[in-house]
This record gives structure tokens, C-alpha cells and sequence, in this order.
């Protein structure tokens, strides 16, 4: 992977740092409810602050259609200021003679946090004449908002090609991880894929087989490859139109030389809820009223004892209804036994988007692999071998 311009190559005391984080975080009754991408964001911040610079930081929140106080960063402020145990200036416009007025008020080392960049349509527009007046409060441009890379909107790249350009501590740490993973992973590699739906995840797989050795692949999309060898999934969750795409994926994994790896047990039920009457059956003996709910120990077994014979693990998606215990039982005991191997130094793994955060921190194991990104889409893009606009921009000449 080409290098990136990181913080080590920046010049930062007595700069005005314009930095794009991800404060798109959950909230109720005003409150911030999951302080995750919060914490990301505490290294650069404090270390552009330590340097001597002026702490700019951008971000959107939400889905505004132009100004709309629902969607207002000042939400967040009480949060990020008890994170970072100093205070936070909020500046109520992004651009214009407000934010030039308290950025030129502000001393070496301050935190200010500028409105909502999505109340202005020329964010996501990526309009030239917007870049420009976001560009013209700062001096350098640090992008440290990984989840956002997947959109080429003004703050994300286009502040990249005005302004010398560098990535985050945040942004660095991911852009390792994931280089380890799939860019220039140790092999073997094994990924594991889940979640619900062939259908959103047909690039993925197909970018996958070209690239993995072993592919293993849970959840609701997993019926649907069992179906297309002909198996009968009761009433599983299963996209049966897509039988010919999940032949042709097989196909294109054995001529690439990847091993696919299908559940040959399962947790089924005939109610979808939690603690539902339920039996362990091999996968060719679902009843015609039932649901596969979860892979069973077998097929666990198969999965951990893959795990010794590869090097580096690339997951996205649970393998069954994880929220519905004891529908959890497969992911837990796979990314326990992942973890393990990773404490142990023999393996690397890198974890991320959607549900997938959900079921690491479920299994109480997210703290123990090598990389659990919270970027949703931006993983996925990645996993399916995209460029990203806002990681593209950041490249070393």
C-alpha cells in the first residue's frame, strides 16, 4: 500500500488545523448514548492540541436538508468536552464570518467544533466554491474520519486537494489494520461473512474469492447458498432467486483456488423471538415449518479448527440471530476462539461494519482482536476492493 502522509509529517504549532471526525453518534433525550467514535478521535485531537495547534473540527450529524437544529453538533459538545476533560468552543456556521471570527479568537492548543457541514448543500455536493471557504479557516487538513472515506464530499476529500493533507491517528491505526487484512495480509486468509442477504453483499463476495483462501459464510445468506445445492432451508430466510449468483460465486471460488466454508448444522425454531422451543439438526434436516437461526456446533467446530491453519481473519456479519439468544451461540464461540488465537500471537484479525461491532462487543471480545472498525459502509467498500475518495485523497504523492 502507498505510503500516507500522516501527523508525523505535519508541521502543527501555531497552525489552524482543520480535522474531519465522525460525531455522527447515537443519541436519545439529548444525550449521547454510545461515546465509541468519541473516543477515536481523542489521540489526534489531543495531539494537534499538544503540538501547538489550533483544533478545527469538522463534521456532520444526521441527514439535514439544509439548517435544522435537530441535527445540530451543539448536541454533542457536553460530551466530546467531558471526553477530552477540557472545553470545547462551539461556532454555530462551518464557513463564513462567524468561524473566521472565533478561529481568529481562539489561542494555540484550543478545541472548537464548528456547526454541522451538511447543513450546507455544498457538502455533500462537494461544490468548489464551498471546499474553498472551508479551506480558507484552515491552514492543514487532517482526516480522521475513516467512515466518512466513502463519499467525496467537501469536507472528507475535497479539502484534501486545497490544503496539505494529512491522516489522523484514527485513520492511520484503521489504514494499517486494513492493509494487514486483505491489501497485504499474512496468508492464508479466512474471511467470514454473514448477515442476512445475498443481495447486499454480491460485490463483496465476489471481491472476496479473488482474494481469500478460505471464505466462510453464515447467516441468512448462508441459506441461500445451501439452497442453491439444493438443500431444503424450510423457512429459513433465503433469497432463492439468487440461486444461479450463489452457484456462479462457488464456481468462481474454485476456480480461484478458495475454499468455501457452509454450515453443515443448525440452531432452528419455528418462532422468531427470544428462547423459542429449538433443536439442533444437520442442515439436511430442517423441517418444512422451520427456521435456521444459527449455525450449529459442528459447523463451529469445522470454523475453529480452520482458524489454526490460517493467518490473518477478515469478519464481517454474525452467523445467525445474534440479538435473540441462544441464537448468539455461534458468533460468541467463533470470535472467542478468534480472540484467543490473536492474544496468542498466532493470528491477525480485523473486524467491522454494521452488525458486526454489535456482535464483538456482544461476545466481549472487540477489545481483543487486532481491529474492530466502527465504519460501516467505508469497511464494506473496502472489503469489496473500492477506492475511497477521502483515503485516496490522502496517498503520498
Amino acid at each position: 500500500m502507498p505510503a500516507f502522509r500522516t501527523l508525523d509529517d505535519a508541521d502543527l504549532a501555531g497552525k489552524r488545523v482543520l480535522v474531519r471526525v465522525d460525531l455522527n453518534v447515537p443519541m436519545e433525550e439529548g444525550r449521547v448514548t454510545d461515546t465509541t467514535r468519541i473516543d477515536r478521535i481523542l489521540p489526534t485531537i489531543r495531539e494537534i492540541a499538544q503540538k501547538g495547534g489550533k483544533v478545527i473540527l469538522l463534521a456532520h450529524f444526521g441527514r439535514p436538508k439544509g439548517r435544522d437544529e435537530k441535527n445540530s453538533l451543539r448536541q454533542v459538545v457536553p460530551a466530546l468536552a467531558h471526553a477530552l476533560g477540557q472545553p470545547v468552543i462551539f461556532v454555530g456556521d462551518c464557513i463564513g464570518t462567524e468561524a473566521q471570527k472565533a478561529i481568529a479568537a481562539a489561542k494555540n492548543g484550543e478545541i472548537l467544533l464548528l456547526e454541522n457541514t451538511r447543513f450546507h448543500a455544498g457538502d455533500e455536493k462537494n461544490d468548489p466554491e464551498f471546499v474553498k471557504a472551508l479551506a480558507a479557516n484552515g491552514d492543514l487538513y487532517v482526516n480522521d474520519a475513516f467512515s466518512a472515506a466513502h463519499r467525496a464530499h467537501a469536507s472528507t476529500e475535497g479539502l484534501a486537494h486545497l490544503l496539505p493533507a494529512y491522516a489522523g491517528r484514527t485513520m492511520q491505526a484503521e489504514l494499517e489494520a486494513l492493509s494487514a487484512g486483505l491489501d497485504n495480509p499474512a496468508r492464508p486468509v479466512m474471511a467470514i461473512v454473514g448477515g442476512a442477504k445475498v443481495s447486499t453483499k454480491l460485490e463483496l463476495l465476489g471481491n472476496l474469492v479473488q482474494k481469500v483462501d478460505v471464505l466462510v459464510i453464515g447467516g441468512g445468506m448462508a441459506n441461500t447458498f445451501l439452497a442453491a445445492r439444493g438443500v431444503n432451508v424450510g423457512k429459513s430466510l433465503c433469497e432463492h432467486d439468487l440461486a444461479d449468483i450463489a452457484r456462479e460465486i462457488e464456481a468462481k471460488a474454485k476456480a480461484a483456488g478458495c475454499e468455501i466454508i457452509l454450515p453443515v448444522d443448525a440452531l432452528v425454531a419455528r418462532e422468531f423471538k427470544a428462547h423459542p422451543g429449538h433443536r439442533v439438526v444437520s442442515i439436511n434436516e430442517v423441517g418444512p415449518d422451520e427456521m435456521i437461526l444459527d449455525a450449529g456446533p459442528l459447523s463451529v467446530a469445522e470454523v475453529v479448527l480452520k482458524l489454526d491453519s490460517v493467518k490473518t481473519v477478515v469478519w464481517n456479519g454474525p452467523f445467525g440471530a445474534f440479538e435473540l439468544p441462544p441464537f448468539d451461540t455461534a458468533t460468541v464461540a467463533v470470535a472467542k476462539a478468534v480472540a484467543e488465537r490473536v492474544r496468542e500471537g498466532k493470528l491477525v484479525a480485523v473486524a467491522g461494519g454494521g452488525d458486526t461491532v454489535a456482535a464483538m462487543n456482544h461476545a466481549e471480545v472487540a477489545g481483543d482482536l487486532t481491529y474492530v472498525s466502527t465504519a460501516g459502509g467505508a469497511f464494506l467498500e473496502w472489503m469489496e476492493g473500492k477506492a475511497l475518495p477521502g483515503v485516496e485523497a490522502l496517498r503520498k504523492g
